[in-house]
């Protein structure tokens, strides 16, 4: 007898007990909840890397873009960056290899995006082509549109005088002679100066400046002694 009453008992406490999970596994309305489904540490892992990448991606119109020297027909900027596809097509075409890929320190917007290579080339808008700047004409997007040397503006040339050879009395004047539109001439002191009104942002002057050249480099300097830099980036300064 007592054999039975414990082993009623503990038919009893296992019915009650699946009670309380059946209870304790259904949600509002009667219907099954989720109690008792495990998160492994791999799915909390990947839930926590996708949500980053997320804010990540989320967050990237925010970011500051540095201002860029762009090829004829990009001076719009926000037009550009919507419409570029990072095809490099401008890159390729330019007969002065005059475009180079932004790089990540650009700006994240700004990565792959071209912009002017003052360093490698010059742009003369392919005054000889007969449909104007190459880069415009095979630009799939348009993200480049027309152009034209006599109305579109790249930038301004400015000149440091700390870094030009002129202004040390070496009596240099490259960047005069290779301007093709006379935007610079020498002044009273026998240092160019840079006719803003005439400028059109070509970069044939930086391209020809030989500031950095051995044993011309002044102390200190990081660049060029004249350098082309977009409106944006000229009122930054």
């Amino acid at each position: 007898m007592r054999t039975m009453s414990t082993t009623n008992a503990t038919n009893t406490a296992n019915t009650a007990n699946t009670g309380l999970l059946d209870e304790g596994t259904k949600g509002r309305g009667g219907k099954p909840g989720r109690r008792g489904v495990p998160l492994s540490r791999r799915s909390f892992a990947f839930g926590v890397a996708g949500t980053c990448a997320l804010i990540g991606l989320g967050g990237l119109k925010y970011l500051p873009s540095k201002p860029l020297c762009r090829p004829p027909g990009g001076q719009d900027e926000n037009h550009l960056a919507s419409a570029c596809i990072h095809c490099e097509k401008c890159r390729e075409i330019c007969p002065k290899t005059a475009i180079a890929p932004a790089h990540i320190e650009d700006g994240i917007l700004n990565a792959r995006t071209p912009k002017m290579a003052f360093w490698q080339g010059w742009c003369d808008f392919c005054e000889n082509e007969p449909r104007g700047p190459r880069c415009i004409e095979v630009c799939p997007t348009q993200a480049l549109r027309s152009a034209d040397a006599a109305s579109a503006i790249i930038g301004i040339a400015v000149l440091n005088r700390d870094w030009c050879l002129a202004a040390k009395g070496m009596g240099c004047r490259v960047c005069v002679d290779a301007c093709p539109y006379e935007a610079l001439f020498v002044g009273d002191d026998r240092v160019p100066v840079v006719d803003e009104s005439a400028c059109n942002g070509c970069g044939a002057c930086e391209f020809a400046c030989v500031s950095m050249s051995a044993g011309s480099l002044s102390v200190g300097a990081t660049d060029k002694a004249i350098v082309v830099f977009s409106q944006k980036e000229k009122d930054l300064l």
